[in-house]
């Protein structure tokens, strides 16, 4: 068993999005992403599937140029191979759950490329 928080020793960064693996399971990863208003993540794909969560905030997420807005609550799927991109509405605590066989240095890449 493991037990984690997604809200507590946030460190919102005002230059950068924040990413941290807090969860990792035989099955899958969980990624916590922190984001300040107006904070982009350019648009991407994930090579598996993945689970969007909004713990807090609000989020712009494009999906094939279409976008949804996603707040404090929400919880969407994307299948694998599908371009999308975020934009921060407010200071946004995120949970990516990825799975096993997705490497989390991927994310911290699209981060550091947006």
């Amino acid at each position: 068993m493991q037990k984690i928080s997604f809200t507590e020793n946030l460190d919102f960064n005002d230059t950068k999005i924040v990413t941290k693996v807090l969860l990792e399971t035989s099955f899958s990863k969980e990624i916590r992403i922190l984001l300040k208003n107006g904070q982009i993540m350019k648009e991407h794909k994930a090579p598996f599937p993945i689970i969007v969560h909004i713990v807090q905030g609000e989020i712009d997420f494009g999906v094939d140029g279409t976008h949804h807005t996603l707040k404090q609550g929400d919880i969407i799927t994307l299948a694998a191979n599908v371009p999308h991109d975020l934009l921060a509405k407010s200071d946004s605590i995120v949970r990516l759950t990825l799975s096993k066989q997705d490497a989390a240095e991927r994310v911290e890449k699209v981060v550091a490329d947006s």
